[in-house]
């Protein structure tokens, strides 16, 4: 049987995700075999396994960070929302059924034992399991039907490190309060908390802790700073959506409502000359060198929202202006002339107009395709050195594309075509995500930027390098602020 230990937070975005890929590294630094767990995530932004099976780009992140191969038994269960009140709901990495909150949790006993079955999958492979919660344990309304947080830990007999965020204020007051509104055995369970995101010198915070400890004896772990790691976050909590960078070249991805899969864009992100904007406003658009429509969840009530309040104009007039436009899998279907859902996939309509800058139609099928694929891009977009450019990914996609003889294929991917281009090079998409993780071509596209703004070359930068060495610097970071000693006893190793 594998050690296991578990990170529960205050609430949301106190740092749960990244705390676990960090000690994913650490344990796995040490030479134990180690893998991630999460029982329930609730995201947008998935994956597609070797074994065609899709789960949460967390839990991807996390396994990368253990230096393994992702499995969907690290997150078994994936809730995609489909609406405010409802959800896609993916179990064993495949569709089981679109459910209401409500009607989700009259479905716990068979969701428990997907569960089970994915923790003994990791139970009987690995030496420690580090396994992340979701918001809060305290939520006490929602405790009979948990899964994924103390419901989960007495499950499967783990001890619980509390994460408490700081930068957003009153982090005794909730670490306080989370404890106190657990049961007397859940309490028992919390081995120590670790206040994260802190600003400014320790030594100031070091009385809090001496006092809070007469009030609530639980040991203080450590105490992250504030830092920004190049490192994936969840788009549930996620700050990219609305921050700003002004570097010479912008890439406007559109700000979608079910927008999901943004971390097809970190890659741009880690180039230093490059700042990506998720852009809501003609000034945006304006702005933006490189136009990108991103995948969504819902494309049929996005494409519906960006007509909605007109930014499908904006889209148009940044092609008069001969901007490079590119979508991804819903982004590529919104581009074409019409998206047809005769099965009513999507919506109760079986019919959309599309923005009509690539001559092509896209139907909605009841079976989603979800598979890894490889290949090479057959026509690059105006201004790309045409150099046999591999590129590598995954689909996830609930429809097919056709289109016409004006247009040219973008990819070949394993044995079929994939995307279209437009005769001038200006308007392409892909169903594949993972189409900028390739260096040389992402390197291309910004080096016809470059050229057009007469900004420095840059030399090609290797992305799966600087990933790994992100995962490092988290790992050296949370290991130089935590005491690792007390962990390791919590975890019962040497």
């Amino acid at each position: 049987m594998a050690k296991n230990i578990m990170f529960q937070g205050t609430g949301s975005t106190v740092g749960k995700s990244v705390i676990t890929a960090a000690l994913c590294r650490i344990f796995n630094d040490e030479g134990y075999r180690v893998a991630p767990f999460k029982s329930q995530n609730m995201a947008l932004n998935a994956y597609v396994t070797k074994e065609g099976k899709e789960m949460g780009r967390a839990q991807v992140v996390q396994a990368e960070a253990a230096r393994i191969e992702p499995h969907v038994s690290m997150n078994p269960i994936l809730l995609k929302p489909t609406s405010d009140m409802g959800s896609q709901v993916i179990v064993g990495g495949e569709v089981y059924m679109n459910l209401s909150a409500s009607d989700y949790y009259t479905h716990k006993e068979a969701l428990m034992a997907e569960v089970r079955k994915a923790y003994k999958m990791l139970d009987e492979a690995y030496e420690i399991i580090v396994i992340e919660g979701a918001g809060s344990p305290a939520e006490i309304n929602l405790r009979k039907n948990d899964i994924v947080n103390m419901g989960l830990a007495e499950e499967i007999d783990t001890p619980v490190i509390l994460i408490g965020d700081i930068d957003k204020g009153g982090v005794f007051a909730s670490i306080y309060g989370t404890y106190m509104l657990l049961s007397p055995s859940e309490q028992k369970r919390i081995k120590g908390y670790i206040i994260n995101k802190f600003r400014g010198d320790v030594k100031l915070l070091e009385p809090g802790i001496e006092m809070f400890y007469e009030r609530l004896p639980i040991p203080c772990l450590g105490v992250i700073p504030f830092e920004r790691i190049d490192v994936d976050d969840e788009d549930s909590v996620t700050q990219r959506f609305v921050s700003r960078n002004t570097s010479p070249i912008q890439i406007g991805v559109v700000r979608l409502p079910y927008l999901s899969n943004f971390t097809d864009f970190t890659p741009f992100e880690l180039e230093p000359d490059v700042g990506v904007q998720y852009i809501v406003t003609q000034d945006d658009f304006e702005k933006s060198d490189i136009i990108i429509l991103p995948g969504s969840k819902s494309t049929i009530k996005d494409l519906d929202y960006i007509k909605g309040i007109g930014m499908d104009q904006w889209i148009k007039e940044a092609h008069r202006q001969g901007k490079m436009i590119i979508g991804i899998c819903g982004g590529y279907q919104m581009l074409g002339q019409e998206i047809k859902d005769p099965l009513y996939v999507e919506t109760n309509r079986d019919y959309i107009e599309g923005l009509g800058l690539l001559e092509m139609t896209t139907t909605m099928m009841k079976n989603k395709t979800t598979v890894q694929s490889e290949g090479v891009i057959l026509n690059c977009p105006t201004g790309v050195k045409d150099t046999n450019h591999k590129v590598k990914g995954y689909e996830i996609h609930m429809g097919e594309s056709t289109y016409s003889e004006n247009m040219r294929p973008f990819l070949r991917l394993n044995d079929h075509l994939d995307g279209c281009m437009n005769e001038t090079g200006t308007v392409c998409g892909t169903y594949l995500h993972g189409l900028f993780d390739m260096d040389s071509f992402r390197h291309e596209l910004l080096t016809t930027i470059r050229n057009k703004k007469a900004i420095e070359q840059q030399e090609v930068r290797n992305y799966a390098q600087l990933k790994d060495e992100a995962y490092d610097y988290l790992a050296n970071l949370v290991k130089q602020h935590l005491d690792m000693d007390q962990i390791k006893a919590i975890v019962g190793i040497p």
